[in-house]
This record gives structure tokens, sequence and C-alpha cells, in this order.
């Protein structure tokens, strides 16, 4: 038993022994192998990188892609709000101009006359000059003075010299005062000229930027007019505009009727009013001297063919013209409205509204009663795609009118 045990215990070491060596015999090919390994998921890891650094291009680009496709309006917007105030600031300036220049030429103006002044004291000066040296020479005053003989000559003599003394005294005070003011309006002269310099290097670097602006402007309509998919995203753009202005105009009536409910009844004696609005169908003034370049209602565009309809019409007239309230009214807005530019619209009761869109200064304000022809703005191209002019709604209960059927009829374009 003894001998069996021993054997077997034996046999157990040597497998023992010689299972570790087989064992461990692989490891050193998965020694071998592992640089591959590690290799190919940098590699892969590299892959994935580049991938979703081309991803996040692609997505970067097409949010691009997607903000210019839906915002024409809104860079058309910003491209003319700016130029609005680059114009007003090129104004400022051109103001500041005026009246330097204005000063500059009064003070100019002080120069020659205060130049020719001390000119002509300078003068005196001289002749008095010339008269004490006579009187020196001739010596005769000195021994009056001196002498005793006739004080009653020599008081006269004093008193005449005193009296000369006070003279000159006050030439030469004159004198200097000329000189001062004369340096004063020459100092006052190089700074006005300094600043008209400086004046002038910054309303040439503003109209630089307004030329910039109105470039940018113009490639965008250029891309609108010539290009199908920016005239379709522009035709779209503003059909939602139109929209907006309707579900306004509808908040601003509302506000309207609101206000009228709150108000106190008219008192009894008082005068009526004259005839309404809606009396004056065919009879209304023009707001702007101009002819309608673009009708009311359904329009084809001539080249795309895109269809469209208008609320109001297009009168196209001169940068600056007037623009004038076609009927007493109430202004219950002003500003800005995206797709229209510079907007005022005018409550004339009733339900009876205008609105005046594209327009470049405005020159009422809300809650301002305008009388008929009040002149409330001037025509620009704030919004507008094709140049100076001015776009004119009528409304009814919030519904759009022909307004050629309502304005006189011997302005029709």
């Amino acid at each position: 038993m003894r001998r069996v045990t021993a054997g077997l215990t034996a046999s157990l070491v040597a497998v023992a022994v010689v299972l570790p060596v087989h064992a461990e015999q692989p490891a050193p090919q998965a020694a071998r192998a592992k640089p591959r390994g590690t290799d190919d998921l940098k590699a892969e890891q590299q892959r994935l990188q580049e991938t979703q650094r081309q991803l996040n291009e692609q997505r970067a680009k097409a949010a691009e892609a997607k903000k210019r496709e839906t915002s024409l309006l809104a860079e058309l917007e910003t491209i003319d709000r700016t130029l609005a105030d680059k114009k007003g600031e090129v104004s400022r300036i051109d103001a500041r101009i005026e009246r330097a220049e204005a000063d500059l030429k009064v003070v100019r103006g002080d120069i020659g006359k205060l130049a020719g002044r001390r000119s002509e004291q300078e003068e005196q000066l001289m002749r008095r000059l010339r008269a004490l040296h006579k009187v020196q020479g001739q010596s005769e005053t000195l021994p009056v003075l001196l002498g005793d003989e006739n004080p009653m000559q020599r008081r006269t003599a004093i008193r005449s010299l005193a009296s000369l003394s006070a003279a000159d005294a006050r030439l030469i005070d004159q004198f200097r005062s000329t000189s001062d003011r004369l340096e004063d309006r020459k100092r006052r002269q190089e700074t006005r000229q300094a600043e008209l310099a400086t004046l002038r290097v910054d309303a040439n670097r503003e109209q630089l930027e307004v030329d910039r602006e109105a470039a940018k402007r113009r490639a965008l309509l250029v891309r609108v007019r010539e290009d199908r998919a920016y005239h379709e995203r522009m035709v779209g753009e503003l059909s939602e505009a139109a929209k907006r202005l309707e579900a306004f105009i509808r908040e601003l009536q509302d506000k309207q009727q609101r206000r009228i409910a709150k108000a106190p009844p008219s008192k009894p004696g008082i005068e009526p009013p004259g005839p309404g609005f809606g009396s004056l169908r065919g009879r209304l003034p023009w707001p702007a001297d101009g002819k309608i370049v673009a009708a009311f209602g359904a329009q084809v565009h001539p080249r795309f063919g895109t269809r469209t309809y208008r609320n109001g019409v297009d009168i196209e007239a001169a940068q600056g013209t007037e623009i004038g309230a076609v009927f007493p009214g109430h202004v219950i807005y002003t500003g800005w409205f995206k797709g229209y530019g510079n907007l005022i619209i005018l409550d004339h009761g009733n339900d009876y509204y205008t609105l005046y869109a594209h327009v470049a200064d405005i020159l009422v304000k809300e809650g301002d009663d305008v009388r008929q022809g009040h002149r409330i703005g001037t025509v620009g191209d704030t919004g507008s795609l094709t140049g100076p002019r001015l776009y004119f709604e009528v409304r009814y209960q919030g519904k759009p009118q022909d307004p050629e059927q309502w304005l006189r009829q011997q302005q029709r374009g």
C-alpha cells in the first residue's frame, strides 16, 4: 500500500510539473498578438472620431442652410435696420458738419473785421508815435513845464499832455483788446477746422458702412429675383408675414373695441362728425404722389409663375416723398413689421383702417390724432424688394379692400 501511495504521489507531482509548463507555452503567442489588437482598437477609435467630426460638420452645414432658407426676411430686416441706423448717423454727422461750417464762416468773417480794425488802430498808434517824436524834437514843452514865468501856460501844457496820454492809453487798450479778440477767433478757427476734419473722416467711414450694407441688400435681392429657390422661399415668408399682419390687425381691432366700450358716452349737444370714411369711395386723396405699379388681388410672377395675393397696392414714388393720411384718424401702430418694413396703421372709425408700409421716416407716434393730408411719414424702401415705394392698404372690418376703388381716379397709374 505504501508503494502504491508513493507511486501515485509521484505521478501527481509529475503531472503537476508538466501541466504548468504546457499551460504557459501559449503565453508568448498571446504576448505577440496583443500589440496588433491595440493598434486595431486605436485605428477604429480614430475612424469613429473622424466619422463623428464629419457628421457634426454636416449637421452644422445643414443647420446653417436651414437658417438661410427660413430667414430671408430676417436677413433683409437686419440689413434694413443697420442701413437705417447708418444713414441716420451720416445725417447727424452731416448736420454737425453744416453747423461747424456755418460757425467757421462766422469766425472767418470776425477775423477779417478784427484784422481790419486792428490795422486801423495800429495806424493810429503809429501816427501818435510820430507826433510824439516830433514834439520831443521841438523840445518846447519841457521848458514850459519847468519854467516859473507863466504858471497859466504851464497848467495848460500839463492838461494837454495828460489828455494826450489818456487818449493814447485808450488807443493802446483798444489795440490790445482787438488783438486778443483776433487771436481768440484764430484759435476758434483752428479748433473748428480740426473738428471739421474729424467729422468728415467720420462721415466717410459711416458712408462706407452705408455702401457696404446697401451692397449686401442688393446682393440679397438679386438672389431673390434670379434664383427660383430663393424666390419661392421669399414668397413663402411673405405669405406668412401677411398672415401675421392679419392676426395683428385683429388684435388691434379687439383692443380698439374694448377701449371704445370703456369710453364714457358722448355728451348731448356735441356736433356730429362729418361724412364717414365709407361715404368717400373713389374720392379719397392719394397717400403719396406716384403711380400704382403693383395692383390689388391675385398676382402671377412673370418669370417663375408663382401665384400670390396682394392685400394692397404698391405706389411707386421717389425716396423721401411725403406720405399723407387719406382721412382723419387715430394712429394705432407705428414701428417695424417683418415683411413690411416701417409700418403705420390708422384707425378711421366705423371699422375702417388704412396701412402705410415701406416708410423711411415715421413722423407720428401711437396715440396721435391726424387730420386728412397730415404728413405722417416719408416714402422709403424698408422691407421692400423692389426699391422706394409706398405699400398702401384699405381695410374694412379687418378685410382688405381694393385701394384703387377708394382713391381719386385721376391719379391712377
